[in-house]
């Protein structure tokens, strides 16, 4: 498979979410799965690539022009795609994948998340999205994204098109016992 990976570039943030990153490159390397990610060195961008590349996993980054300028990339990586802008990016990263990991992050996280979301529920998207809930992270999100639902923002089969993977390990099972999503997405993409 080839796993979208959205991560974040902090290294400020608490160490064990780098190293559940590491640990998550080096799974999916292991098991033959190769990674796009948004081609960055630093936190958990970096981790997630430095553990896949410890057990000789292939990595694809796909970086903007302007971060590339800046010399934010991964100098490990062999296939470092560099995209104009912050859109050509999103879509590069999610065209291709067999499924979408998120892992805990900020806005960017955020946004290339509900970018997905958003497609699958359109029926533009239809693989698994999973996210890993280090330190507890993914669950005000969860939650809120169950209270969009209570409030009929979205219908009660939207919520199957997430889950959440408490630990690297459960991240490939998640993939694997993901609800599929099918041709009528569509139908359902309209609240009733």
């Amino acid at each position: 498979m080839r796993i979208c990976v959205y991560c974040a570039s902090s290294n400020k943030a608490d160490p064990r979410f780098r190293a559940a990153a590491f640990h998550l490159g080096e799974l999916l390397a292991e098991n033959g799965h190769s990674i796009v990610y948004g081609g960055g060195l630093a936190g958990s961008m970096g981790a997630l690539a430095d553990g896949a590349l410890s057990k000789g996993g292939e990595v694809v980054g796909v970086i903007p022009r302007f971060m590339a300028d800046l010399e934010w990339q991964h100098p490990g990586i062999g296939d470092m795609q560099v995209v104009e802008d912050m859109r050509e990016r999103k879509h590069r990263l999610l065209t291709g994948s067999d499924a979408v990991v998120a892992l805990p992050g900020g806005c960017g996280t955020l946004e290339e998340l509900f970018e997905a979301i958003t497609l699958k529920r359109l029926g533009l998207y239809f693989n698994p999205i999973v996210l890993l809930d280090t330190l507890d992270y993914w669950q005000p999100l969860d939650k809120f994204l169950h209270q969009v639902i209570e409030q009929r923002f979205m219908n009660p089969e939207h919520a199957k098109m997430w889950s959440l993977a408490a630990a690297p390990e459960d991240v490939l099972p998640a993939i694997e016992n993901a609800p599929k999503w099918d041709e009528h997405a569509r139908d359902r993409a309209v609240v009733r």
